[in-house]
């Protein structure tokens, strides 16, 4: 480390972050090299935000002839990378009209301010929003205060009034919680800060028809699961469903800032003057997502993050000393037994790994969507050879009424059967449950079976990082997709 940069930053930058002994200056696909030369392979892509992996060609090429061309100009003129940006969004998702900002929190904001004001005019004034024990919305005081985490409210009372938190994942409490004064539900479908939880199935479909039955606003908080993270476009899209309101930043400008808000028509109650973004919606931010987003979708990276996130949960299942694995896609969480999560996140930081400790249990995976099966058996590899031995975890998600953890032969991800691939989504949504898909799905479950000897347990597993590897490079053969 550079002594004098720890220094400076001390002397010349607020407290407000803890930072790992490392300075990175370079990045290239799952590549990020320090300071001194030495390379690490990046799982956790700037907390979700490098979907393409670092500096990637297309979005480097973009930014740079756009910056050549216009950087800024305001919200005061129309900008046409802005309304193709908002177009795509929409086509993506569902009819809406976007409002564009910089961040997840400042999306969140303008969710909050959109249910407050429809809630003055369809409610009598209703203002007060329903949201989730262990969620994470922002640092804002609006965003932190619909929060559900007391650690990062406590130093900044009085909070904004008006938000109530329930256990996750229940719908009854939801319900309970409900009262004449209620406008919305704002959720996130899959955890994230909190620890990588997916709720039990059936909860956001819940969650919409109790919204309308109750004459609430359902509002889907995907900052940290859009754009493919979880197999999907959005993880909403799991359950069929469709909000009144979607908040959106993180992996949209393949690292560069920006954030969105889209109302559905029901909730599209902003006028002129209603809210605002100096910098939102500027024409080198929204340049930056439209080439992320025809990257992800020319490359078909949200199949491929539900293919190489379903062996990126096997294989972590298979490390000893891992007690639980939980996520969908390419959002996964190692959960540990000892609170020894921060020890094994600055022993793979030596051995050239970047993963983050969320608590003293829990490590969040997060790679880029361009992460190869060759990548997930090297890094297994490493985390495997720093991860200790623990015995059963006492696993967070068990508070989640209808939670089940990951087990041999199960994911935690709440599907019909054992499949958790493409294919095992699509007949989840259509409501098959037929049982696993014969070859694979019998060969992943029996692997995982813990009477079996050690050594035939890592035979299969094997087998399937060979399978996973051998459809990639057929993938990649084919043109579909670049390292």
């Amino acid at each position: 480390m550079n002594e004098q940069l720890v220094q400076d930053e001390a002397k010349y930058i607020m407290g407000t972050f803890r930072r790992l002994p490392v300075t990175f200056v370079e990045g290239h696909g799952l590549t990020v090299v320090d300071d001194q030369g030495k390379e690490y392979m990046d799982l956790v892509g700037g907390i979700a935000v490098n979907l393409l992996g670092h500096s990637h060609p297309a979005v480097a090429e973009a930014v740079a002839r756009q910056s050549a061309k216009l950087i800024h100009t305001s919200n005061l003129y129309y900008s046409e990378p802005q309304v193709a940006l908002a177009k795509r969004l929409v086509e993506l998702s569902f009819p809406s009209r976007v409002f564009f900002c910089n961040s997840g929190a400042e999306a969140n904001e303008a969710a909050i301010k959109i249910a407050h004001k429809w809630g003055k005019q369809h409610k009598g004034g209703a203002f007060e929003i329903i949201t989730a024990e262990k969620s994470f919305h922002g640092r804002t005081m609006g965003a932190v205060a619909a929060t559900g985490q007391p650690k990062y409210q406590e130093a900044f009372q009085p909070l904004v009034p008006g938000f109530t938190h329930v256990p996750y994942g229940d719908l009854e409490a939801v319900k309970a919680a409900t009262g004449d004064n209620t406008v919305a539900v704002m959720v996130e479908p899959v955890i994230g800060e909190g620890g990588v939880i997916v709720p039990p199935d059936g909860y956001l479909k819940g969650l919409r028809a109790w919204c309308d039955e109750a004459d609430l606003l359902l509002i889907v908080d995907e900052v940290q699961t859009g754009f493919g993270r979880t197999g999907r476009w959005f993880a909403y899209q799991h359950e069929g469903i469709v909000p009144d309101v979607m908040t959106l930043a993180k992996g949209l400008g393949g690292g560069v800032p920006i954030g969105a808000c889209l109302a559905a028509p029901r909730a599209d109650v902003f006028e002129p003057g209603d809210h605002g973004s100096t910098f939102g919606g500027q024409p080198l931010a929204c340049t930056a997502a439209l080439a992320t987003l025809e990257v992800i979708e020319s490359q078909r990276l949200v199949e491929h993050a539900a293919e190489v996130g379903e062996l990126l949960h096997d294989s972590l299942a298979q490390v000893p000393g891992i007690s639980t694995v939980r996520g969908r896609g390419m959002m996964q969480a190692v959960v540990f037994n000892e609170p020894q999560a921060k020890t094994v996140q600055n022993r793979c930081l030596e051995a050239g790994l970047v993963v983050n400790a969320v608590d003293d249990h829990v490590l969040r995976l997060v790679p880029p969507l361009i992460m190869t099966a060759d990548d997930v058996e090297k890094a297994v590899e490493i985390a495997g050879g720093r991860a200790g031995r623990a015995g059963p975890a006492r696993d967070p998600g068990d508070d989640i009424p209808g939670y089940q953890r990951s087990a041999p032969g199960a994911h935690a991800r709440r599907l019909p059967a054992q499949r958790a691939g493409p294919r095992g989504v699509r007949r989840a949504r259509e409501g098959d449950d037929r049982g696993p898909v014969p070859g694979r799905d019998q060969d992943l479950a029996r692997h995982r079976q813990p009477g079996r000897p050690p050594h035939r347990r890592g035979r299969a597993a094997r087998r399937g990082r060979d399978r996973g590897r051998r459809r990639h490079h057929h993938r990649r053969a084919q043109g579909e997709i670049r390292s």
